[in-house]
């Protein structure tokens, strides 16, 4: 296990990684749950009086939201209360000297550490624990702190190089979203687990189902994933309309994969059993699965009935885990099934655990309370790997001695 910030000393220069990456619409960033999230971590740090350095990404190279972290200061500083002052500078003599001058309780944003060049190519830790980026910074700083779990899946040198040249500690969000997202795997429950399964990847949900069939009771199927085991069950959909690129190379990719979930699984998955999709009116329309004869329209979220039969599997359950939507929930007619099985584990005693991409979003645009869950994960790939059992690069370079 990583050390954490218990165990970091009295008045220390403190280098902390964030992942900060927002929305950013005509040029403005968007405030997001990340910066409260991490402020925690922040704040806590500049109390007890450590001089604290913070890195971020923001975009990639290219992107229309490849920006400057400016913006982010001031939305940081909002959060805990406190100036963080910023340097346009990541590892050169101005961001240097901004870090020489911090004082104790004192905050500093450098720029974007992705318009470094040695920071983006996935390389071995040892490999970016030698770039200049890392070994000028480390100079000037006492220890390493990682808080962002939501970006831990990547080998870049913010992430990985520092821990074998300093001290190194896991932040708040980086301590407790590899407790609650490693669960899973590690817990024991006494009760039924259940785990919400949708989103757009079918890889996602095999990997998933692979890695955690031992200790997951019932899957409970939606999205573009579900759809592709509703094909693979003898239905027609999951097939491309025209102008449509979400089913058909899927299936033939993994086909045979999921017939075999099916096959061998199949007293542990529970598949949709109507759907929903934009009538002629441009309201939700729902059909029951066994009625749908050919694929000539799209579908967009589970159907009510669907939500009915999934409802008391959720409320029988000891633990619930979601990964994914199950329908195109940032449209309100198409949000049902996500909203259904959200509000159904907010009003279960039950250990939960939401992530996966944007799924956690919905909690906050449909007026749930986060207090209502065990955990609300801001980490999408790093969630999934978590889930599959595959390794995350920054956590495990934080637990090297």
């Amino acid at each position: 296990m990583f050390k954490t910030l218990d165990d970091l000393d009295p008045e220390q220069c403190v280098l902390v990684r964030l992942d900060l990456n927002s929305p950013v619409e005509d040029g403005e960033v968007q405030d997001n749950r990340r910066f409260d999230r991490h402020a925690e971590t922040v704040r806590e740090l500049a109390e007890a009086g450590h001089r604290v350095v913070l890195m971020a990404h923001q975009g990639r190279p290219g992107d229309d939201d490849f920006v400057s972290l400016e913006q982010h200061a001031d939305i940081l500083a909002g959060h805990i209360d406190r100036d963080v002052g910023f340097v346009a500078d990541t590892y050169g003599d101005e961001a240097i000297a901004a870090i020489d001058a911090l004082e104790a309780g004192g905050v500093l944003l450098l720029e974007n550490t992705r318009m470094c060049d040695e920071e983006l190519p996935e390389e071995d830790p040892e490999v970016k624990a030698d770039t200049e980026f890392v070994r000028t910074l480390a100079e000037h700083v006492d220890a390493y702190v990682n808080d962002a779990y939501s970006a831990a899946h990547r080998s870049h040198a913010s992430l990985v190089g520092f821990p074998l040249v300093l001290p190194a500690y896991a932040g708040r969000v980086m301590q407790t979203e590899y407790e609650a997202n490693s669960s899973i795997a590690t817990r024991e429950f006494d009760g039924q687990v259940t785990m919400v399964v949708g989103g757009t990847k079918a890889t996602d949900v095999i990997d998933v189902m692979n890695n955690l069939g031992d200790k997951v009771d019932q899957f409970l199927l939606g999205g573009i994933a579900g759809e592709l085991f509703l094909r693979a069950a003898g239905n027609d959909v999951g097939f491309d309309l025209e102008g449509m690129d979400f089913f058909d190379d899927q299936w033939e990719a993994n086909r045979e994969t999921i017939e075999s979930l099916l096959d061998e699984r199949g007293d542990q998955i529970k598949l949709a059993v109507d759907l929903a999709y934009e009538d002629e009116t441009d309201d939700r329309g729902e059909i029951a699965v066994a009625n749908i004869t050919e694929k000539d329209r799209a579908y967009l979220d589970v159907g009510s009935m669907t939500v009915d039969e999934y409802d008391p599997i959720i409320r029988d359950s000891e633990a619930v885990f979601v990964k994914g939507a199950l329908g195109l929930f940032e449209d309100e007619r198409f949000a049902v099934g996500t909203t259904g099985v959200l509000r159904a584990i907010a009003e279960t005693d039950c250990f939960s655990v939401v992530g996966g991409g944007d799924t956690s979003r919905a909690i906050e645009m449909y007026g749930m309370d986060e207090d209502d869950f065990g955990h609300v994960s801001i980490a999408g790939g790093a969630y999934i790997r978590a889930l599959t059992g595959a390794p995350l690069a920054g956590v495990e370079a934080l637990k090297q001695d």
